[in-house]
């Protein structure tokens, strides 16, 4: 398959890096200094704990669609609140008929991506990856990424596409993307509540209100996806609805121990780069956590969890210089709402 990566951040570079290692034909679209430094030193990736074992890959790059004649699958790794505007860009300079696969967190690519294309695969990100510099990224795992569509007709292609990813990283083919996308979103509402308490950059100052607050915020999520009918989707290492609900529920000398392996495990998310590490002042607020609240809504689920963190998130990170709040503080909030 010819491949064309757009966006070669945290997944797109990773997904880049390993087709690139099987493959001849995969060429990647960035901009500005991403863009220049993939050209001149390619991309560095490395597996957590595993810093010293850094792995350089040279990469094709390319400055836009047209230099690619007649790609066989066009990836679209930007953020939610790029997608519009990119699929609107690759939809003006499409040749052929090319596959689309989207790689982002939560569903609303599932509602962007059909204005625009034909044959559409979503992909789900089951490990987690972070950006440490323009063409510098780790990664916890080589997968797996979950592929699927939504309504049948594409059953070869996302076959074909599954054993063309898989020969690079782990990545499966379901029919149940739906689940697998709402599921691995409910990991994802742990990232404003990370990013508003400045996780990875200050000390937490309380573990017990930090893990019940963020527990709470997952098992929350749990109860949305119940009442919408959404069944339970495991893929890689992400905690099962079982796990998450005895964090939120069983005391913490039960529970805490599990809890401190995990946070051990735990990197900056992408939210927190975007707000904390890059200051850029544009989040997937409103598409992770904002999104449960509204659903929440819908279903009549109490959320107060969720509904306090984004509450904050929406008014500390719109002030010119985000400063994160303590656990203790979210959780007065927190307890308004209760």
């Amino acid at each position: 398959m010819k491949t064309v990566i757009i966006g070669a951040g945290a997944v797109g570079g990773c997904v880049g890096a390993w087709l690139t290692e099987k493959y001849d034909e995969v060429y990647l679209i960035d901009q500005g200094e991403v863009a220049k430094h993939l050209k001149e030193n390619g991309l560095t990736l490395y597996k957590q704990f595993e810093e010293d074992a850094k792995k350089n890959i040279s990469v094709k790059v390319v400055d836009s669609l047209g230099e690619v004649d007649n790609p066989d699958v066009i990836m679209i790794a930007v953020k939610n609140y790029n997608l519009e505007e990119v699929a609107q860009s690759v939809a003006a300079q499409i040749q052929g008929d090319p596959i689309i696969v989207g790689f982002q967190n939560g569903v609303l690519n599932q509602t962007v991506l059909p204005k625009y294309f034909k044959k559409v695969v979503y992909g789900v990100v089951e490990f987690n990856a972070w950006f440490d510099e323009p063409g510098v990224i780790g990664y916890q795992n080589k997968g797996p990424f979950v592929l699927g569509c939504i309504g049948g007709g594409l059953e070869e292609e996302l076959a074909a596409l599954q054993a063309y990813m898989n020969a690079a990283a782990e990545t499966e083919a379901t029919d149940r993307i739906r689940d697998a996308a709402y599921c691995k979103m409910v990991i994802n509402l742990t990232n404003s509540y990370t990013t508003l308490v400045g996780f990875k950059y200050r000390e937490i100052s309380s573990l017990p209100l930090f893990k019940k607050v963020l527990s709470n915020s997952m098992y929350e999520g749990i109860q949305v996806l119940k009442a919408m009918g959404i069944k339970e989707y495991s893929a890689g290492d992400m905690p099962t609805w079982s796990k998450i609900k005895a964090s939120a529920t069983m005391p913490d000398f039960i529970t805490m121990g599990i809890f401190k392996k995990n946070l051990a495990k735990m990197v900056l998310s992408s939210m927190a780069q975007d707000i904390l590490q890059r200051k850029t002042g544009v989040s997937e607020l409103e598409s992770l956590v904002g999104e449960f609240v509204r659903l929440a809504e819908e279903y009549k689920v109490p959320a107060p969890y969720n509904k306090t963190v984004y509450q904050l998130c929406q008014q500390e990170f719109a002030k010119p210089e985000f400063v994160p709040l303590t656990e203790e503080q979210v959780w007065e909030a927190v307890k308004k709402n209760l």
